[in-house]
């Protein structure tokens, strides 16, 4: 069953819920109402632990293309810019750090905002026609959307400044070569395989992959002392988990682990509402 946001729309499909960015004739840009749309949606997501997986596309030909333009001619003065980015604070910080596996699909342009939304994801897949552009500096616009933050982080910095100085733009193999992106298929295949492998990151020890996905977002700016803390207290309660319990039991027992039955056959005990799963 697909429910429908404003310029959104999700689906849920078993452990895996795919986030479609649904306004083709604004090319998915990133409107007020897509990201007020993106924050319920995430927030769902956080409540919502037998989600174990994102998949993330936007629909017709576009992936992103970046901010707004009407919005930025109508508020571009500092109070109304201030307010926009406090609300981004509590958009795109909680998707970027989501503690559970995100696969993101780009077909068509992913500019802007747009590749900053792509780069939120853990694994990008490129169809034959996506394009990665930052084109900030086109409009005089420091980049933001946390594409400073992810794309130092994937290229290194000297790569990262002359993308950006340069107004470059990448095309899929590019994306590939550059650590952007995982792998190129053609544009009829980025669902398919996006989903796919969003299943199998599902069907994976889901929650100790967030876990780790969170250290690994603090591992530039901690020293190793402080990594080691981290990873500590991390497997601690990732040797509570359920996930270990059958990892360890499959290993000694020489099959495949089955984590998502292991998970799935004890009830939600997370002091939070119980989520419907849809089928």
């Amino acid at each position: 069953m697909i429910t429908h946001y404003p310029h959104l729309e999700t689906e849920r499909d078993g452990s895996v819920l795919i986030i479609r960015l649904a306004n083709e004739a604004a090319r998915n840009s990133l409107t007020r109402e897509l990201r007020f749309s993106l924050r319920e949606v995430t927030r769902a997501i956080q409540d919502d632990q037998t989600i174990r997986a994102v998949y993330l596309t936007g629909k017709g030909q576009t992936f992103c293309a970046g901010g707004d333009l009407r919005m930025l001619k109508q508020a571009s003065e500092p109070w109304p810019a201030h307010r926009r980015f406090k609300h981004a604070n509590t958009l795109f910080v909680p998707l970027m750090s989501l503690d559970r596996p995100v696969v993101c699909g780009v077909r068509g342009a992913a500019v802007g905002g747009g590749m900053g939304l792509a780069l939120m994801a853990d694994t990008v897949i490129a169809g034959e026609s996506a394009q990665f552009a930052a084109g900030f500096f086109r409009l005089g616009l420091v980049p933001d959307c946390l594409t400073l933050f992810a794309l130092p982080r994937l290229v290194g910095l000297a790569k990262a400044r002359s993308f950006f100085f340069s107004n470059s733009t990448w095309d899929a193999q590019q994306a590939v070569e550059h650590g952007v992106a995982s792998k190129v298929v053609p544009d009829a295949d980025v669902d398919d395989q996006g989903i796919a492998l969003a299943h199998q990151y599902a069907s994976g020890p889901a929650e100790i992959m967030g876990l780790a996905k969170t250290i690994m977002l603090k591992s530039f700016e901690s020293s190793l002392s402080e990594m080691m803390d981290y990873e500590d207290l991390a497997q601690s309660l990732a040797q509570s988990s359920l996930e270990f319990q059958e990892g360890l039991s499959a290993l000694t027992e020489k099959r495949k682990p089955e984590f998502l039955r292991a998970v799935q056959s004890r009830p939600l005990n997370d002091g939070l509402p119980a989520a419907v799963e849809n089928s």
